[in-house]
């Protein structure tokens, strides 16, 4: 049985496939979902949306075995953001009251494997957006990255590396250009 309610199943393209994997909403009823692409593929994944989250036109991607996504209680999640867990035991958490305009992007792989001397060596590591984070339109986290609460990515920017709370980082590659800072929604 689908967590979704029947429209939010309708207003969305919902595929899951493999074993053992799950969809987690901790109240249905608060979520406004819309326009959205949910696509799991493995075993033992888990999807996780908190209370109040809101999502609309976006691609949401858990592919590999052992790997989560959650969104925090009061997110707003914009229109064309992309939210991607691969490989195997990664998660991409984005905590509480957080804020992603348009067109984000969160990675925690780069995709395809490379290989030297016969070994993978660009391994998927965890992406981890803390309480109260504020990530502006085209902005891309890549893989590795902790964001610190309260902390704010400028617009175009390509975070490669984490920053500490009540920052702003900007720029590409992105770096801290202000620290002490607060914001409100």
């Amino acid at each position: 049985m689908s967590p979704f309610t029947i429209i939010q199943k309708l207003k969305n393209k919902i595929r899951v496939k493999g074993t053992n994997n799950k969809i987690v909403l901790d109240d249905k009823k608060s979520l406004k979902i819309s326009k959205t692409k949910i696509v799991i593929k493995g075993s033992n994944n888990t999807l996780h949306i908190k209370s109040n989250a809101h999502i609309r036109n976006s691609f949401i991607e858990i592919v590999g075995d052992n790997c989560s996504v959650t969104i925090g209680k009061n997110c707003i999640i914009g229109d064309e953001c992309y939210l991607s867990a691969k490989e195997t035991n990664t998660k991409l958490k984005i905590g509480d009251g957080c804020m992603l305009s348009r067109n984000a992007k969160l990675m925690t792989s780069d995709g395809h494997p490379i290989y030297q001397n016969s070994k993978i060596i660009n391994h998927a590591k965890d992406i981890i957006i803390n309480d109260n984070v504020w990530i502006a339109d085209n902005v891309t986290i890549l893989k590795g990255v902790e964001v610190g609460n309260n902390s704010i990515v400028g617009i175009n920017s390509v975070l490669t590396k984490s920053i500490p709370e009540h920052s702003i980082a900007a720029g590409n590659p992105a770096k801290i250009i202000k620290q002490d800072i607060s914001w409100d929604h």
